[in-house]
């Protein structure tokens, strides 16, 4: 294990929610168990640290066995599976919010507890677990996070999913623990089950806004939705429900489908919502895009495989939407969407996987001028294959800092990096990269 060396934290909230030790990089924390000289046997972080040029090569290890770092390393536990990255305490570092999912609490097997992970000028260091809000017999276990200052108070809060319900727990969140009040979002206990949360600046309130993803159940699961509530001084707004996506054969429970983002696609100064969902239509997978106003989401639109403009054609098992990031690859101020489909078939290659990047325009997110990048596309490494699926991860991020957001792709047979530039993602100068840095990638 080594530690990043950092500069003294400015009294300032820290400007990257994921830079953990200070520096003003950020940095990629992915579930691991451990490294080549420790294991840990319930699970823990692997902190890749950022440097001015992207992801460096100093790294730090955290789970239940390290110093001031609540519980005990116990198999199964599952510590660190589900994360999010905020500087709950605003010190000028950010912290981390995790899952152990697998987690005894008293009697109750594998009940679950969130645990905040503490950034300082070494990196992560000790943590606090989360108190249990909810009612008697219901799960500790937490399915997704997602941050914000929901309430415009200047401190940052955390929403999660447990049991089928999300829970907004208000800051300060702080060593000591939560000074603010719990609110649960409950938009219908009898037929709408949350799986997911996408948060971010729809409005021009200046306050977080969240997504809702759940199942519709009416008793038995026929949908999918993304319902947004609007962040508010003395309580959350619920507001409009946006269909993702019906039964039509998948069966089972929606489970979300892919990730979802809040971005300005059409720079008209409105968070828009992305949202992939990979089990659409027998797995060939959609995007939804429902566009930011005054009054909150508003006309939406979708893309699949089969949009003009988009290569290839949907199929099933394609998965197309299993993630999605947002981010200005050509520098032009409009956000640009990408867009993974692991499942792809290329020339007899079953899940040999591709990526798809989407420009955002003044008329919003659009197909025309759109880019594919798979393993035979000229000047990516690497021979096509089954069971790569590539695209499982995609991330546009800006880790050399010239103003344009590269392209990270995650594949099973090496994960890459391709350069953002004033014409879109280039494949000159593509880089190999180590895959947990790219799944290390928080929104």
């Amino acid at each position: 294990m080594s530690l990043a060396t950092a500069a003294p934290a400015a009294a300032a909230p820290a400007k990257y929610a994921d830079d953990f030790n200070g520096d003003g990089h950020r940095d990629h924390a992915v579930h691991s168990y451990g490294t080549d000289t420790r294991f840990s046997k319930g699970g823990g972080i692997l902190v890749t640290f950022g440097t001015a040029n992207g992801p460096g090569t100093k790294t730090q290890f955290v789970d239940q066995a390290s110093e001031g770092v609540p519980g005990a390393d116990e198999s199964d536990d599952l510590f660190g599976d589900v994360r999010v990255a905020a500087d709950f305490n605003k010190d000028g570092y950010g912290d981390l919010a995790v899952s152990a999912n697998g987690e005894d609490v008293g009697k109750a097997k594998d009940n679950g507890t969130v645990t905040i992970l503490w950034g300082s000028a070494k990196g992560l260091s000790g943590g606090t677990t989360l108190p249990f809000k909810g009612p008697k017999g219901v799960s500790g276990r937490a399915v997704d996070f997602a941050t914000g200052d929901f309430d415009g108070d200047g401190h940052q809060d955390l929403a999660l999913v447990r049991d089928s319900k999300t829970y907004v727990y208000r800051g300060a969140i702080t060593r000591s623990g939560v000074k603010g009040s719990v609110t649960v979002l409950d938009k219908d206990t009898s037929s709408f089950y949350a799986t997911a949360l996408v948060s971010g600046k729809v409005d021009k309130d200046g306050r977080t806004d969240v997504v809702v993803i759940g199942d519709v159940v009416y008793p038995e699961y026929i949908a999918s939705d993304a319902w947004f509530v609007k962040g508010g001084k003395a309580k959350l707004y619920p507001g409009k429900t946006l269909r993702l996506e019906r039964q039509n054969g998948n069966g089972g429970q929606a489970e979300r489908g892919g990730d979802g983002v809040i971005a300005d696609f059409d720079k008209d100064g409105y968070g828009d919502i992305a949202i992939g969902t990979e089990i659409h239509d027998r797995g060939t997978g959609r995007v939804s895009v429902w566009y930011g106003a005054a009054s909150g989401p508003s006309r939406s639109a979708r893309f699949t495989q089969n949009t003009a403009g988009i290569a290839g054609g949907a199929e099933r098992g394609d998965w197309f939407g299993a993630s999605v990031s947002a981010g200005d690859v050509n520098g032009d101020g409009y956000r640009d969407l990408a867009i993974g489909v692991p499942g792809e078939t290329i020339d007899g290659a079953d899940e040999a996987g591709g990526v798809h990047v989407l420009y955002g325009a003044k008329s919003g997110l659009g197909a025309k001028g759109s880019q594919w990048f798979a393993r035979n596309s000229p000047g990516v490494p690497g021979s096509l294959a089954t069971g790569d699926y590539v695209g499982h991860t995609v991330r546009l991020r800006d880790t050399d800092r010239d103003g344009r957001a590269d392209l990270y792709v995650m594949g099973d047979n090496g994960s890459l990096r391709l350069p953002g530039t004033s014409k879109g993602v280039t494949t000159t100068g593509v880089q190999l990269v180590n895959g947990d840095v790219v799944a290390g990638m928080l929104q």
